[in-house]
C-alpha cells in the first residue's frame, strides 16, 4: 500500500511515499481503509523535528516514522476481541501515539477499537477526518477545567480548529464565551456561539477585563499564548493549555493550570460524532488534495490563513 512516512527531520520534502506492507490488525485493533486524513499542525512538527527536540520521539530509533492522527474512513479487518466494530463500517479514529511506524497518511491503519468510533451520518469522510483530533482536544480541555455553567472563559484561537470547537462546546455546556481571534473572524466566532469578542493585537488582558471585571474563571488557550491568556484569568481560575504549547505559564495568583495532552477515546469520539450529526459542532474542510500531495499540503499549512483543515484523500 502507498503511505507517507518521515526518515530524517526537515521541511515538507521529508514526506517521503513509500510502497509498504499492509498491516495486520492484532488482538483489541481495526483495520481502517482510510477515506481521508486530516493535515494538523502537530504533523508538520512531527516532520520538522520539533517534537524530537522536544524530546517526544526520537529520530534514528526507527528507520521511518509515520505522520497523520486523524483519519475518516471504512473498517477493512478487526482483530480478536473486537465485537463492537465490523467491516463495512464507517468510522473515525485517533492515532495519539507519535513513535509509529505507519499513521494516518496512507492507504490502511490500523488502530486500537478503543480510538475508533463509527463516524457522523450527516458528515462526508473529508469532514469527518477534521473532528477526532481538534474535537477530543477541545472537549478534554473543558473537562480538565471543570467550569460550571454560567462561567466566563477565554478561548484564544478561537476561530482555529480547537478553538472553534471549544467555543461551540464551552457554549452547549452554558459557559460565556469570551473569543480572541482576527477581527475578521468575530461573525464566525459570534456565530459559534461566542458571547464577548477581543480581535488579534489588543493588549488581551486588558480587554478581556474590560469585559468581564476582574477576569474570566478559566482560559482554553487553543493559540498557546501563556502569559498573556493567563493573565485574563482572575485569581483562583483556571487555564489549560493544549498540546503542550512552547511555553506553560507559570500559575501565578493561585491560578490551576493545566497542560492538555490529546488521548484517543472512542466514548468521546461517539459523543462528538453524535453533536456533529445534530448540528452542534461544525466541520470546516479548508481544501482537499490527493495524498501525493501531501508535501503540497504541509507547505500549504505553514503558509498559514486557512480556516478548517486540509484533507487528505487516498
Amino acid at each position: 500500500m502507498r503511505a507517507f512516512v518521515v526518515k530524517a527531520p526537515g521541511g515538507p520534502e521529508a514526506l517521503e511515499e513509500a510502497d509498504v506492507p499492509a498491516p495486520d490488525p492484532g488482538s483489541g485493533q481495526v483495520r481502517v481503509r482510510v477515506a481521508a486524513a486530516a493535515v494538523n499542525p502537530v504533523d508538520a512538527a512531527v516532520r520538522s523535528g520539533a517534537l524530537a527536540a522536544a524530546g517526544l520521539m526520537s529520530f534514528g530509533s526507527r528507520p521511518a516514522f509515520g505522520i497523520g492522527m486523524d483519519i475518516a474512513g471504512v473498517v477493512d479487518a478487526t482483530g480478536p476481541g473486537v465485537d463492537h466494530l465490523a467491516p463495512g463500517d464507517e468510522v473515525i479514529g485517533l492515532q495519539d501515539r507519535l513513535d509509529v511506524p505507519l499513521a494516518g497518511y496512507a492507504e490502511l491503519i490500523v488502530l486500537d477499537a478503543s480510538a475508533v468510533a463509527r463516524a457522523p451520518r450527516s458528515a462526508s469522510p473529508a469532514e469527518a477526518a477534521t473532528l477526532p483530533l481538534n474535537g477530543l482536544t477541545a472537549l478534554q480541555a473543558l473537562d480538565l477545567l471543570g467550569l460550571p455553567s454560567g462561567a466566563t472563559l477565554l478561548v484564544t484561537g478561537a476561530a482555529g480548529a480547537v478553538g472553534g470547537y471549544a467555543v461551540e462546546l464551552a457554549a452547549r455546556r452554558g459557559l460565556r464565551v469570551v473569543a480572541s481571534a482576527g477581527a475578521a473572524d468575530e461573525p464566525l466566532v459570534r456565530g459559534l456561539g461566542a458571547e464577548m469578542f477581543v480581535p488579534r493585537g489588543a493588549h488581551l488582558a486588558d480587554a478581556v477585563r474590560a469585559l468581564v471585571p476582574g477576569g474570566v474563571d478559566g482560559a482554553v488557550d487553543a493559540a498557546l499564548l501563556a502569559a498573556p491568556a493567563l493573565d485574563a484569568v482572575r485569581n483562583g481560575g483556571v487555564f489549560a493549555t493544549v498540546n503542550g504549547g512552547p511555553a506553560i505559564p507559570v500559575p501565578l495568583r493561585g491560578i490551576t493550570v493545566r497542560n492538555e495532552w490529546v488521548h484517543a477515546d472512542a466514548a468521546q469520539l461517539a459523543h462528538l460524532a453524535d453533536l456533529a450529526d445534530q448540528g452542534h459542532l461544525t466541520l470546516r474542510v479548508a481544501d482537499t488534495l490527493p495524498l501525493a500531495d501531501a508535501p503540497k499540503a504541509h507547505i500549504r499549512l505553514e503558509t498559514g490563513g486557512l480556516r478548517g483543515r486540509l484533507v487528505l484523500m487516498p
